[in-house]
């Protein structure tokens, strides 16, 4: 049972090609349904050459699952054969086919797939007309951590952290708390923020995107996002974005600049021209 297409834009031909994997699949009378997700599910018109496949395949018992998990033989429904694969999940596979087409699949029992938040799919196919998807459980909705009071100290704390890890001579470490973790924190924040229109946002990935979005306040990433030897001033542009759009904590505040002033200080050198240790 196909579903109507999210817009009347016409499937890229790549896409097409998961038409075809349901029609080789239902073949196999314990094969239930083929969604897609993602860009190959709800929202088809995003689908470029740049896109993968993701899809669940919804089988009748765990025995048939099993199989379809341990061969990816039949991702030769899609046109092409298998170059790579490899077991990424529990429930699934990553592969790669060879000519050049990326495929992320899960396979599912029908009670298994209930109790997944499935969000944005697609019924490609689904035998004798059931939609899978009307017993799928219901996304969950933000908690109680999902603030900007939340995300507004997570921020601050990550680059406290960092700095302090790039003080210490641990620079890749503190890339991921000053340049990942607080930024997505931002990533948060802009969310959050009633007037920022973000294009197709992706509840599981927040950067996606986010190069698109029409925001009411700059969002200098190219500042927040220098790379590993550039942790300092990353940090000084994290925390100017957030002090000139919140109220932050001023103790807080007030270390985070003491520790940008100590790493813009030169190291000092031990009698033997070394650096103290820390």
């Amino acid at each position: 049972m196909p579903r109507p297409q999210s817009s009347s834009r016409p499937l890229h031909p790549t896409l097409l090609r998961l038409d075809r994997l349901a029609a080789h699949l239902a073949g196999d009378d314990h094969v239930l349904a083929v969604l897609g997700l993602g860009s190959a599910g709800a929202e088809t018109h995003r689908f470029d050459e740049h896109s993968d496949i993701d899809v669940f395949v919804v089988v009748d018992s765990v025995s048939v699952k099993n199989d379809y998990l341990r061969d990816p033989a039949w991702l030769a429904g899609l046109g092409g054969h298998v170059a790579y694969s490899f077991v990424n999940d529990p429930n699934g596979r990553k592969a790669l086919l060879s000519d050049g087409l990326f495929v992320e699949y899960a396979v599912f029992t029908p009670a298994q797939l209930a109790a997944l938040p499935v969000v944005g799919a697609r019924v490609v196919w689904a035998r004798d007309g059931h939609d899978p998807l009307t017993s799928a459980s219901t996304p969950p909705t933000p908690t109680a951590l999902d603030t900007v009071g939340i995300h507004l100290n997570e921020a601050l704390t990550n680059l406290y952290v960092g700095l302090h890890r790039e003080l210490r001579g641990e620079r890749l470490t503190a890339m991921r708390f000053i340049q990942v973790y607080a930024v997505d924190h931002v990533l948060a924040l802009v969310r959050l923020d009633p007037a920022s229109r973000l294009d197709h946002p992706d509840r599981f990935e927040p950067t996606r995107r986010i190069e698109q979005a029409d925001l009411a306040t700059d969002l200098p990433l190219h500042r927040m996002v220098l790379g590993y030897e550039h942790n300092v001033d990353a940090a000084r542009a994290v925390l100017g974005w957030l002090t000139t759009r919140h109220v932050t904590d001023p103790a807080m505040t007030r270390a985070i600049h003491q520790l940008l002033d100590e790493a813009d200080q030169p190291p000092q050198r031990s009698r033997r021209g070394r650096p103290p240790g820390r």
